[in-house]
């Protein structure tokens, strides 16, 4: 008996190392997938190779830890569960904080899925069509019947690109649930023509999420990508993650070792580390790039899933006006680490609304001076 209970807890150990190490579980013959990039780049300065890590687990049968899981998870709840109309299944007699966590690996994963894009209803349908997500107010979402491991602000920068939120919205709620995080989505709209500032919106949807709620992490997300893969979870990072890794419109590889651009993942300790984006960027590009020379100043480095799991399709869309002073902020962007981001963020709150599907924060931005 001794050694069957040291054998469970044993493959229940591997189990979570596995998902902190983000072990690929499409195919045992595939080549190393685990691959952490340091802010210098991903290549061996003696041999020019490209280094990667392999973790352990990937000899082990995932279908038989998610047997254990299942297996500890139904023996420990079996006899306290029943339904509920409205949410599925839940605990009785028990708040949220008293519900089991939910399992490591979610049980209900499909791995590769079409996005859909054609045939999409109207705003005001999927408002209406919402009760069948389960949402709560502001795209708020607990999992039903567990306790969500990870509380996640989905934080998307974004103007005059309706189609593309209609696609999002319609795409990432399901996608999200599958995973049976907790999360709120946050579209931080800036108001005016003036240069669109990514980075300083995403400042502000930080700041205005966590007053909301108690979230552990933030995911920066581009509203013109649409994951591909529901394997890529949107879970809080060890280290700070870069999401889209491959994406269709750049033949499914990655641009260059230190992008963090398009969707990428911090914890609210990362973020506040490295006082969160700069302010200065107005126009398109180099705020992502500066946001990895802050993480390689705070010595973090950039974790990625594997490329065949982290895909997302891009919307087709006309680039914004590129920055003309790009290059100059990044390169005084070390010296300004400490006084420009997070920490001298000012705004005007135009606007702030909880809809069905999503939180919607109408902002002015201002010119800062540092």
């Amino acid at each position: 008996m001794r050694a069957l209970v040291l054998t469970v807890t044993c493959l229940v150990c591997l189990e979570y190392f596995s998902l902190l190490q983000s072990i690929d579980i499409s195919s045992p013959h595939a080549p190393p997938i685990y691959r952490q990039c340091e802010s210098r780049g991903c290549s061996d300065p003696s041999t020019g190779r490209s280094t990667y890590r392999r973790h352990v687990l990937q000899a082990l049968d995932i279908d038989k830890l998610r047997m254990v899981t299942a297996f500890a998870s139904l023996s420990k709840n079996s006899s306290n569960i029943s339904t509920n109309n409205s949410s599925g299944v839940k605990i009785e007699g028990k708040g949220v904080d008293e519900l089991p966590q939910c399992p490591m690996i979610p049980p209900g994963l499909h791995g590769r899925f079409p996005v859909i894009l054609d045939s999409l209803p109207s705003m005001l349908e999927m408002e209406e069509g919402e009760t069948e997500l389960g949402l709560e107010l502001g795209g708020v979402w607990h999992p039903p019947g567990c306790k969500a491991r990870h509380r996640v602000a989905i934080i998307v920068p974004y103007r005059d690109r309706e189609p593309h939120l209609r696609a999002f919205l319609h795409n990432i709620h399901r996608f999200l649930q599958r995973q049976q995080i907790m999360y709120g989505i946050y579209i931080v709209e800036q108001v005016g023509s003036t240069p669109f500032n990514r980075a300083m919106l995403m400042n502000v949807g930080a700041a205005e999420a966590l007053k909301q709620h108690d979230y552990q992490c933030f995911i920066f997300h581009d509203v013109d990508l649409l994951p591909e893969d529901d394997r890529n979870l949107y879970t809080c990072p060890i280290q700070p993650r870069h999401m889209s890794v491959s994406i269709d419109s750049f033949l499914y590889r990655l641009p260059y070792d230190d992008i963090f651009g398009g969707v990428s993942a911090l914890t609210v300790d990362q973020f506040q580390s490295v006082n969160g984006f700069s302010n200065m960027f107005w126009g398109w590009g180099g705020e992502d790039d500066d946001m990895a020379n802050r993480l390689r100043v705070k010595k973090l480095f950039i974790s990625r899933y594997p490329a065949n799991i982290a895909r997302y399709k891009m919307l087709k869309h006309t680039k914004d006006k590129a920055n003309p002073e790009r290059f100059k902020f990044l390169y005084s962007g070390a010296k300004r680490m400490t006084k420009d981001g997070y920490n001298n963020l000012k705004y005007h709150k135009e606007n702030f609304v909880l809809k069905r599907l999503y939180t919607w924060i109408l902002v002015d931005l201002p010119r800062l001076k540092v």
